[in-house]
Protein backbone atom coordinates (compact mmCIF):
# COMPACT_ATOMS: atom_id res chain seq x y z
CA UNK A 1 0.00 0.00 0.00
CA UNK A 2 3.09 2.34 0.27
CA UNK A 3 3.73 2.33 -3.05
CA UNK A 4 0.26 3.06 -4.21
CA UNK A 5 0.18 5.92 -2.11
CA UNK A 6 3.44 6.94 -3.16
CA UNK A 7 2.69 6.62 -6.54
CA UNK A 8 -0.45 8.57 -5.58
CA UNK A 9 1.37 11.76 -4.03
CA UNK A 10 3.72 11.77 -7.28
CA UNK A 11 0.50 12.31 -8.93
CA UNK A 12 -1.20 14.64 -7.01
CA UNK A 13 2.38 16.90 -6.88
CA UNK A 14 2.75 16.55 -10.56
CA UNK A 15 -0.50 18.11 -11.28
CA UNK A 16 -0.41 20.69 -8.56
CA UNK A 17 2.93 21.79 -9.94
CA UNK A 18 1.14 21.68 -13.46
CA UNK A 19 -1.83 23.84 -12.35
CA UNK A 20 0.42 26.46 -10.51
CA UNK A 21 2.32 26.86 -13.78
CA UNK A 22 -0.74 26.89 -15.98
CA UNK A 23 -2.39 29.49 -13.70
CA UNK A 24 0.20 32.09 -14.75
CA UNK A 25 -1.76 31.72 -18.53
CA UNK A 26 -5.13 33.53 -16.97
CA UNK A 27 -2.47 36.14 -16.10
CA UNK A 28 -0.87 36.39 -19.33
CA UNK A 29 -4.62 36.28 -21.38
CA UNK A 30 -5.82 38.65 -19.51
CA UNK A 31 -2.70 41.58 -20.33
CA UNK A 32 -2.46 40.42 -23.97
CA UNK A 33 -6.13 40.90 -24.28
CA UNK A 34 -6.32 44.31 -22.68
CA UNK A 35 -3.15 45.47 -24.77
CA UNK A 36 -4.91 44.16 -28.16
CA UNK A 37 -8.01 46.27 -27.33
CA UNK A 38 -6.02 49.08 -26.73
CA UNK A 39 -4.17 48.64 -30.15
CA UNK A 40 -7.28 48.50 -31.62
CA UNK A 41 -9.69 51.30 -30.30
CA UNK A 42 -6.94 53.17 -29.58
CA UNK A 43 -4.54 53.18 -32.07
CA UNK A 44 -6.68 51.30 -35.00
CA UNK A 45 -3.67 48.54 -35.08
CA UNK A 46 -4.73 45.07 -34.96
CA UNK A 47 -2.81 42.12 -34.44
CA UNK A 48 -4.14 38.65 -35.57
CA UNK A 49 -0.98 36.56 -33.68
CA UNK A 50 -2.13 38.20 -30.61
CA UNK A 51 -5.47 37.74 -30.52
CA UNK A 52 -4.84 34.14 -31.41
CA UNK A 53 -2.48 33.72 -28.74
CA UNK A 54 -5.74 34.91 -26.08
CA UNK A 55 -7.57 31.32 -27.73
CA UNK A 56 -3.93 29.33 -27.12
CA UNK A 57 -3.61 30.62 -23.46
CA UNK A 58 -7.02 29.94 -22.75
CA UNK A 59 -7.02 26.67 -24.04
CA UNK A 60 -3.74 25.66 -22.23
CA UNK A 61 -5.87 27.21 -18.65
CA UNK A 62 -8.64 24.95 -19.02
CA UNK A 63 -7.46 22.32 -21.03
CA UNK A 64 -3.86 21.83 -18.74
CA UNK A 65 -5.37 22.97 -15.79
CA UNK A 66 -8.30 20.11 -15.62
CA UNK A 67 -6.16 17.83 -13.68
CA UNK A 68 -5.23 20.55 -11.14
CA UNK A 69 -8.99 21.01 -10.86
CA UNK A 70 -9.81 18.11 -10.07
CA UNK A 71 -7.33 17.29 -7.91
CA UNK A 72 -8.88 20.11 -5.55
CA UNK A 73 -12.26 19.45 -6.49
CA UNK A 74 -13.20 21.86 -8.54
CA UNK A 75 -14.90 20.08 -10.93
CA UNK A 76 -19.18 19.86 -10.81
CA UNK A 77 -20.16 17.13 -8.32
CA UNK A 78 -23.69 15.59 -8.00
CA UNK A 79 -24.72 15.33 -4.58
CA UNK A 80 -27.41 13.73 -4.41
CA UNK A 81 -25.75 10.48 -3.17
CA UNK A 82 -22.46 11.94 -1.92
CA UNK A 83 -23.33 15.21 0.25
CA UNK A 84 -24.66 13.14 3.15
CA UNK A 85 -22.14 9.86 2.75
CA UNK A 86 -20.14 8.62 5.04
CA UNK A 87 -15.96 8.73 4.32
CA UNK A 88 -16.01 5.12 3.43
CA UNK A 89 -19.58 5.62 1.09
CA UNK A 90 -17.84 8.84 -0.36
CA UNK A 91 -14.67 7.08 -1.30
CA UNK A 92 -16.46 4.12 -2.86
CA UNK A 93 -18.61 7.01 -5.22
CA UNK A 94 -15.16 7.87 -6.01
CA UNK A 95 -13.65 4.88 -6.60
CA UNK A 96 -16.87 3.78 -9.14
CA UNK A 97 -16.86 7.06 -10.82
CA UNK A 98 -13.21 6.88 -11.73
CA UNK A 99 -13.51 3.40 -13.15
CA UNK A 100 -16.72 3.80 -14.69
CA UNK A 101 -16.68 6.91 -15.64
CA UNK A 102 -13.39 9.10 -15.83
CA UNK A 103 -11.21 6.63 -17.14
CA UNK A 104 -13.09 5.54 -19.86
CA UNK A 105 -14.44 9.01 -21.08
CA UNK A 106 -10.29 10.19 -20.94
CA UNK A 107 -9.61 7.05 -22.95
CA UNK A 108 -12.56 8.00 -25.72
CA UNK A 109 -10.80 11.13 -25.93
CA UNK A 110 -7.28 9.72 -26.36
CA UNK A 111 -8.69 7.60 -28.93
CA UNK A 112 -10.86 9.60 -31.12
CA UNK A 113 -8.22 12.62 -30.92
CA UNK A 114 -5.41 10.72 -31.26
CA UNK A 115 -5.34 10.95 -35.18
CA UNK A 116 -6.54 14.21 -35.45
CA UNK A 117 -3.64 15.66 -33.28
CA UNK A 118 -1.46 13.70 -35.61
CA UNK A 119 -2.43 14.76 -38.46
CA UNK A 120 -1.94 18.06 -37.40
CA UNK A 121 1.59 17.29 -36.43
CA UNK A 122 2.30 15.96 -39.96
CA UNK A 123 1.61 18.47 -41.77
CA UNK A 124 2.72 21.31 -38.59
CA UNK A 125 -0.69 22.73 -39.09
CA UNK A 126 -0.43 26.59 -39.18
CA UNK A 127 -3.26 29.49 -38.89
CA UNK A 128 -5.41 29.96 -41.71
CA UNK A 129 -4.50 33.46 -40.87
CA UNK A 130 -0.76 34.69 -42.53
CA UNK A 131 0.24 36.26 -39.70
CA UNK A 132 -1.46 34.16 -37.31
CA UNK A 133 0.44 32.00 -34.45
CA UNK A 134 1.26 28.78 -36.98
CA UNK A 135 1.24 25.98 -34.14
CA UNK A 136 -2.21 24.78 -34.10
CA UNK A 137 -0.85 21.49 -34.23
CA UNK A 138 0.15 22.11 -30.63
CA UNK A 139 -2.94 23.59 -29.79
CA UNK A 140 -4.60 20.30 -30.48
CA UNK A 141 -1.76 18.95 -28.41
CA UNK A 142 -3.54 20.23 -25.52
CA UNK A 143 -6.53 17.50 -26.42
CA UNK A 144 -4.25 14.55 -25.26
CA UNK A 145 -2.73 16.31 -22.35
CA UNK A 146 -5.88 17.29 -20.98
CA UNK A 147 -6.75 13.18 -20.98
CA UNK A 148 -3.92 12.22 -20.13
CA UNK A 149 -3.48 14.73 -16.88
CA UNK A 150 -7.02 14.00 -15.78
CA UNK A 151 -6.41 9.96 -15.85
CA UNK A 152 -3.83 10.56 -14.23
CA UNK A 153 -5.47 12.11 -11.24
CA UNK A 154 -8.14 9.52 -11.56
CA UNK A 155 -6.00 7.45 -10.73
CA UNK A 156 -4.89 9.06 -7.93
CA UNK A 157 -8.17 9.57 -6.50
CA UNK A 158 -9.09 5.99 -7.08
CA UNK A 159 -5.73 5.13 -5.44
CA UNK A 160 -7.20 7.47 -2.46
CA UNK A 161 -10.85 6.29 -2.14
CA UNK A 162 -8.99 2.61 -2.03
CA UNK A 163 -6.97 3.28 0.45
CA UNK A 164 -10.02 4.86 2.55
CA UNK A 165 -12.51 2.16 1.78
CA UNK A 166 -9.58 -0.25 3.79
CA UNK A 167 -9.58 2.05 6.26
CA UNK A 168 -5.89 2.98 5.53
CA UNK A 169 -6.49 6.85 5.66
CA UNK A 170 -7.94 8.35 7.71
CA UNK A 171 -10.66 11.21 5.97
CA UNK A 172 -10.30 11.75 2.28
CA UNK A 173 -9.65 15.17 1.41
CA UNK A 174 -9.96 17.38 -1.78
CA UNK A 175 -6.15 17.11 -2.13
CA UNK A 176 -4.99 14.24 0.59
CA UNK A 177 -1.57 14.53 -0.60
CA UNK A 178 -0.05 18.09 -1.41
CA UNK A 179 2.00 19.56 1.04
CA UNK A 180 1.65 23.18 1.34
Amino acid sequence: MDSLTALARKIDSFNDWIGRVTAWSALLMVIIQFVVVVMRYVFGIGSIMMQESVVYLHSLLFMIGAGYTLLYGGHVRVDAFYRDASEKRKALIDFIGVIVFLVPVCGVIWWYSWPYVASSWMVFEGSKETSGIQAVFLLKTTILIFALLVTLQGISMAIHALLVMLGKNEVQQSAPSVER
